[in-house]
């Protein structure tokens, strides 16, 4: 099956999952708002109509988003206790990964029993994406909105508080609480029925970006000094090292949300983050206010994403990624900006 950017045949997707007893729901590696609400509206939805279902994501869960996790539903991968229970799954829903290989040590459980797998994302996939149901709609704005699309067509019954605070934690994020551009009436339709549910949106946004660590804001002020700004101010970047890391005990929680203040800034119209993670490893995530098409850079180094949110990984050294990286950056950005 694969619904790639074309309408999705929600009936005969719903017809797969309910012919199935036990399912099996993750996301990718360093989990966000969009997967794990996804994840957790759509385990609620199938726990309600009797499935043997459990969420088991490789990374742990971000303290931020202990609100959806009731009852500890949100498992972390673990061989002992997971790995006979993965083997008996008929199917595995994978939500907003981008990439399979993104779920790490699930992926390779998943694969070890050849359980087929469904994609539901809004991220562009390759033609040779080896899923046996493929789900995708570079359109939506988050994959929360296409759980919501599902569950239309999959629930006679209206939607739980539980479900709901899924999805809007979705939602909410993947649009910047609806500001980013790919914000459209869906989203807000789905806001307001979550509102009508019960959803307390004033507390899911003080959890999610009003509750910064003191660690987070040390480090975030060392990566505020280590700005630099190319092409006129147009194109701004910065970097984390190991060295900031350990120097404040900081973790990846802590960096959430560097690039978009980067891309906030005036007159900036495409932000570089550069995040050591190893020796020779060092992740990067691009953000645009909608000028620069960054995904095109980010492909030209094996990574991809949105239009104006993208990243890739690069395995070199964080100075040799600097130089390399930046200089490849500013001639793709200088190119769009000089054809548009």
């Amino acid at each position: 099956m694969n619904f790639t950017n074309v309408d999705s045949d929600w009936k005969k997707i719903n017809e797969i999952i309910t012919s199935c007893s036990k399912i099996l729901l993750t996301t990718h590696e360093n989990p966000d708002g969009d997967g794990l609400g996804s994840e957790v509206a759509m385990y609620h939805h199938l726990i309600e109509i009797g499935k043997d279902v459990k969420i088991i994501n490789c990374s742990i869960t971000p303290a931020m988003f202990d609100y959806i996790n009731i009852n500890d539903c949100i498992e972390t991968y673990d061989e002992s206790n997971h790995l006979d229970w993965i083997k008996e799954c008929e199917l595995v829903v994978v939500f907003d990964v981008g990439d399979f290989s993104r779920t790490r040590i699930v992926k390779d459980a998943v694969e070890k029993f050849k359980i087929p797998v469904m994609n539901i994302d809004h991220h562009p996939h390759p033609e040779k994406h080896g899923f046996a149901y493929n789900i995708v709609d570079i359109k939506s704005a988050a994959t929360g909105c296409m759980v919501r699309s599902y569950l239309k067509v999959a629930r006679s019954a209206p939607l739980n508080k539980k479900i709901c605070d899924g999805i809007y934690t979705a939602v909410m994020t993947d649009t910047g609480c609806f500001k980013y551009s790919n914000t459209d009436t869906f989203c807000h339709s789905i806001a307001i029925e979550c509102l009508e549910n019960g959803v307390d949106t004033n507390y899911i946004y003080q959890k999610i970006y009003e509750n910064s660590s003191k660690e987070r804001v040390s480090v975030l002020a060392e990566m505020i000094s280590n700005i630099s700004y190319e092409l006129n101010g147009k194109f701004a970047w910065s970097f984390v090292t190991n060295e900031i890391m350990k120097k404040h005990d900081a973790n990846k929680e802590d960096l959430d949300g560097f690039p978009d203040f980067i891309r906030s800034i005036e007159g900036v119209e495409a932000a570089l983050m550069i995040f050591e993670i190893d020796d020779d490893l060092c992740r990067m995530n691009f953000r645009s206010k909608g000028k620069i098409i960054v995904n095109k850079i980010a492909r030209s180094f094996g990574g991809g994403g949105h239009a104006f949110a993208s990243g890739a990984v690069v395995h070199k050294s964080i100075e040799k990624v600097k130089s390399m990286i930046v200089k490849k950056s500013k001639e793709m950005i200088l190119n769009q900006l000089e054809t548009s």
